[in-house]
């Protein structure tokens, strides 16, 4: 599936949250998915052809962005980094050799970071003046690459970005009975936001699915 308009690669936007929107606490906790759901998650991995995450998400996290529980491709990991910090003791970084790893930066960022990620073996490619990475830049440059499928996995900041900007085909939630609160836990979209509802990013119902105690939700994006 690709979107004809710009040959950009089929875009699914994945998370787990709770019941008030939350996909991680004010702590950086974000092991929200039951054991069912995981294995649902590694499955939708094994079928895309990479894994997208944020600069915040990777600090939190340290993913390992890999497959488990499922036969299937090894997906590209793809980092979005404005300024070439992605931390060289990253699992991401460590295991660039073994697994490919893209850094998306922006003009802005030094020379030399991106030149010590080379040498780790990962692949940098400059998208955009900044100050932010330019996802319609990162999208064309992977569709050029061969890759055309693509699980957004956030955070809030990056999942906005690229859904305000008209580029997820597909959200996919697994909401966890729980309702955590917090003003600075992270939630599943964050940045300026729309002003009207009338405005918001027009969803439309696909299918829902319970695993374990999780209630999986998929919408098309509309508009």
């Amino acid at each position: 599936m690709l979107d004809s308009r710009s040959s950009r690669p089929c875009v699914i936007l994945n998370a787990a949250m709770s019941l008030d929107g939350k996909i991680a606490t004010y702590t950086g906790d974000s092991r929200m998915s039951s054991p069912s759901d995981l294995r649902r998650v590694h499955r939708l991995r094994a079928s895309v052809d990479g894994i997208m995450v944020g600069m915040r998400t990777l600090l939190r996290d340290d993913p390992k962005l890999t497959v488990k529980f499922a036969r299937g491709r090894k997906p590209h990991r793809i980092i979005v980094d404005s300024t070439a910090q992605t931390p060289l003791t990253s699992y991401v970084v460590r295991t660039a050799r073994e697994i490919p790893t893209i850094v998306a930066v922006t003009s802005r960022a030094p020379k030399n970071r991106i030149e010590i990620l080379e040498r780790r073996g990962v692949k940098v490619f400059v998208c955009g003046k900044g100050p932010l990475v330019s996802v319609k830049i990162l999208l064309q440059t992977l569709r050029n690459l061969g890759i055309r499928k693509i699980l957004l996995e956030g955070g809030g900041a990056l999942n906005w970005s690229m859904l305000s900007s008209g580029l997820v085909d597909e959200v996919s939630v697994a909401i966890t009975p729980r309702i955590l609160g917090g003003e600075k836990a992270v939630s599943l979209v964050e940045g300026k936001g729309r002003g009207l509802v009338r405005d918001g990013v027009k969803l439309k119902l696909l299918n829902t699915a319970k695993y374990g105690p999780d209630l999986v939700v998929r919408y098309k994006v509309l508009s």
